[in-house]
Formats: C-alpha cells, structure tokens, sequence
C-alpha cells in the first residue's frame, strides 16, 4: 500500500512463469511473470488439468476469482466472466444455484467464459458446467467425483487456489503508459449497511439492502461506465463499459430482456430489482432509465452537483435511493 508520499522510485519486477503463445492477439508477443504474492488467484494456482493458460485466459480469471473473492466465504457464490466483464454472478443456498442464477442472467455471452467459484467444486456442478463450452474454471478446490466429470473435456483448464482472494487486503495495482506506469492501491474500499445514506422519502426494504450491497460489490468489478441490476442475490441485467451512464442503464435492461426471452420467462426479472451505479448519475435520465426497467431501489455514490435533481426524480419515481460515498471506476 502507498503512504502519504509516493517513493522517488518504483521498480516493477516478477519471474517468469510461462512463456505464451501470444498476447491478446495472435500477432503480439507475450510472457507471464509472477511477483512472489501469495495472494490466492491464477498466479499461484494449480491447474489440474487442461491446455496451457493463454494470455486472456489468465487476465480474465484473475478478474473472476478477485470477483467472488469479493462476495466473501458465508455464501455460495458464482462469478461467470468474458473479457473481464462479468456476464453474470450470483450467490445461493448451494454452488451449483449460484451457478445457475449467474448463468441465466446472460447465458449466451457466458460461451467460452470464466467460471470462479468461492467453494469446492463438487460431481453436480462440474457436470452443470460441462453443458456449455467452458474456457477455464478456478475454485479453492475440487472433488474427486468433480475432477472425473472434467477429465472428459481435455482442453478445460481447472485451476484450484485453496483459498480466496481478501478484498479488503492493502496491494497495489500497476498500469504502463506510453514512457512510464501508473502505480496506485488496490481498490480495497468496502461499505456496510452503516455506511449508506438514504436520500429519499422511501427507505429500501431489508430485502432491497442485501441485494443493494450484493450489486455494488459486483459493479465494483465492471468496466465503467456500469450499471448493475439484481435481485434476489443475483445479477439479472449489467451494463459494462459504455462512454454514458445511460447507455449502461439501457443495455443492462435490454441484457435482462433478453434472458426472459430465452428462458422463457413471463416478464424480465428487473421487474422489483436494484440498481446499482459504479459512479454518481450526472442527470436524472439514467436513473430513470433504471426505474423504467422495474427497479425499485438504487445504490449509487452520490456527488454530483445535480444530486437534488436526481434525489427528486427518485421521490418522483417511487424509488429508494441511497448514496454509498465512495466511487468504484474501473477502466
């Protein structure tokens, strides 16, 4: 973690690990090193079956298995990732649920995707996951009944940590510039239920509390800018990496539309959801995006300098609104 004054120096150094096939593309060159952390993830893995680790595979993996890190041990809990970008988590009474809510949130984009779990992987689940065509899947451990499921699918990669990732442990991130790298804290910043503020005439449910802080760990996980809805413990719409917070609102609702439509459902599952917000809603458009989409209650940092248009637009809509204080950017 950096003090108060960052150091004159800073060095970036690591051994090799592997040399890759390629990099992101087939056309760049590309090695992977690993620094000595003991932090558990796709650096100090064991991979216990499958082909060898492509660059993606790796940064992809490292972003699920911090993602399920982050829901913590208490409760089953699945992350599902593609290019970094989850297309669905959820937690549940078992694994193999949590791993079918976060499938049906996007099942189409989770085709060649990263499965983390943050328990065991065990017979019924492995088989769950052999459904679909599955790149890599990291859990603190494995089965035997679960590792023979996999043995059939000789180019899934099966990765076991013996453990989860602290979301709350200090560390730094590293990002390389044209001359030079930017060098800052992991984003370890957590809230409580003590840490929200309610803003507006509705307060949330206690229902509408739990799925709020189950959105905003997973949008803290999101290409920004992101919007989250989710309910019942789980993703059911992400919006990832658009330029307008509104674009983020409107594709995460056309992402739960879309999986009512191939599950067959009545309507889609925003209908009474949460929304949450990576960063403030400059204008009130998004969050009544969100509103449109059926969400009911909307976790966001609060900061603008239109909060007051906003917080009135909530009163408006009949939505519980609350600001956590604290933004999670990601780029």
């Amino acid at each position: 973690q950096l003090g108060e004054e960052a150091p004159d120096w800073a060095a970036l150094g690591g051994k090799l690990q592997q040399s890759l096939r390629y990099g992101e593309n087939p056309h760049q060159k590309a090695a992977f090193y690993v620094t000595g952390e003991k932090r558990p993830g796709v650096a100090t893995a064991k991979q216990l079956q499958g082909k060898e680790l492509s660059y993606n595979n790796i940064n992809d993996t490292d972003a699920a298995y911090e993602l399920v890190g982050e829901l913590g041990a208490e409760t089953p809990a699945v992350a599902i990732i593609k290019h970094a970008n989850p297309c669905g988590v959820a937690q549940g009474a078992s694994i193999i649920e949590a791993y079918r809510a976060a499938l049906a949130c996007d099942s189409t984009s989770a085709f060649g995707g990263i499965v983390a779990l943050n328990r065991a992987l065990d017979e019924e689940t492995a088989k769950e996951i052999s459904k679909i065509f599955t790149e890599v899947v990291i859990a603190p451990g494995a089965d035997a009944a679960a590792e023979a499921v996999f043995a059939k699918k000789k180019n899934l990669r099966l990765l076991i940590t013996e453990g989860l990732p602290d979301p709350a442990a200090a560390g730094r991130f590293i990002k390389t510039v044209a001359g030079g790298f930017l060098l800052q804290d992991r984003d370890f910043g957590r809230i409580t239920k003590a840490d929200l503020k309610v803003v507006t005439r509705k307060a949330p449910t206690e229902q509408e509390l739990e799925d709020m802080l189950f959105a905003w760990r997973v949008a803290k996980h999101v290409k920004s800018n992101t919007i989250v809805y989710a309910k019942d413990g789980a993703t059911v719409g992400i919006g990832a990496g658009q330029m307008s917070r509104i674009d983020s609102a409107r594709i995460a609702a056309r992402k739960a539309e879309d999986a009512a439509e191939v599950a067959g459902w009545a309507e889609p599952k925003t209908r009474g959801c949460v929304a949450a917000s990576d960063a403030f809603f400059p204008f009130p458009d998004g969050l009544l995006q969100a509103a449109s989409a059926g969400a009911s209650a909307v976790i966001q940092p609060g900061g603008s300098i239109r909060d007051d248009d906003v917080i009135a637009a909530a009163d408006e809509a009949g939505l519980a609104m609350v600001f956590t204080g604290m933004r999670h950017f990601r780029h």
